[in-house]
This record gives C-alpha cells, sequence and structure tokens, in this order.
C-alpha cells in the first residue's frame, strides 16, 4: 500500500501544481491587452487543465479510492479531508468553465477576481495536510 499511498501524493502535487497556477495565467490573461498574448494564454491555459490538471486530478481520485480499498473508510477527519476534495473537484470544474470563457472571448472577470481566486487551493492544501498528519478528530 506504500506504492498506492507514494502514487496517490505524487499525483495529487502534479493537481495542486495546476490549481495554483491556472488562476495565476488568468491573472496575466485578464491584464492581457492585445491578441497575440491573447493567443498564448489560450494555449498554456488549455495544455496545464487537459494535460496536467485533469489527470493529476484523476489519477489523485484513483489511487485514493484505491487506499480505501486498503485502509477503509474510517475517522471524521477522513470524512473532512473528502468534502475537501469534493470542493477542490468543484472548483476545478469552475476552473474549466473559466478556461472556456477565455478560449470564447467571453471573460468576465478581473485580475483582482483571480487573484483572489488563486489563494482558496492554498486553504484546501493546508487543511487537508492538517487532517491527514494531524488527524484532530
Amino acid at each position: 500500500m506504500l506504492w498506492i499511498k507514494a502514487w496517490h501524493i505524487i499525483f495529487m502535487v502534479t493537481w495542486f501544481a495546476g490549481l495554483f497556477y491556472l488562476p495565476r495565467l488568468f491573472v496575466y490573461h485578464a491584464q492581457a491587452q492585445d491578441s497575440i498574448s491573447n493567443d498564448r494564454f489560450k494555449i498554456m491555459e488549455r495544455k496545464l487543465f487537459f494535460g496536467i490538471m485533469t489527470p493529476g486530478a484523476v489519477l489523485t481520485i484513483i489511487f485514493g479510492m484505491w487506499l480505501w480499498q486498503g485502509y477503509g473508510i474510517s475517522g471524521a477527519w477522513l470524512h473532512a479531508k473528502l468534502t475537501l476534495v469534493a470542493l477542490l473537484v468543484a472548483y476545478h470544474v469552475y476552473c474549466g468553465k473559466l478556461l472556456l470563457d477565455f478560449k470564447h472571448d467571453r471573460n468576465q472577470h478581473g485580475h483582482v477576481y483571480y487573484r483572489w481566486l488563486n489563494e482558496l487551493p492554498v486553504i484546501a492544501l493546508v487543511a487537508i495536510v492538517i487532517l491527514v498528519i494531524v488527524k484532530p478528530f
């Protein structure tokens, strides 16, 4: 099970790298004024979302479910963690919606919105790590 746990953590790190970076790209994209920059951001965002983030999310969940098979589902800390993971999946899907808005040139938010949006996965990561390591309840 240690190999499964290692792969779960590796893909979680991959997923979070994308969750941290995509909203940062949105910040710069929202500030871009020229078509060359807009086109470049669209490519970067698409490759990050579909090439790194989404596979990382799917594999994180697959290996996490595999861990359930080995360790079982017990403890309130795990239920809290799973709630946060569900919220991260919703955040991921929302980022995909924003990506499509940029792709079709219908972004409705300014760079400040994306700067705040960028902080949400940080809060989730801190909470999840504390729940998994400390198991406070």
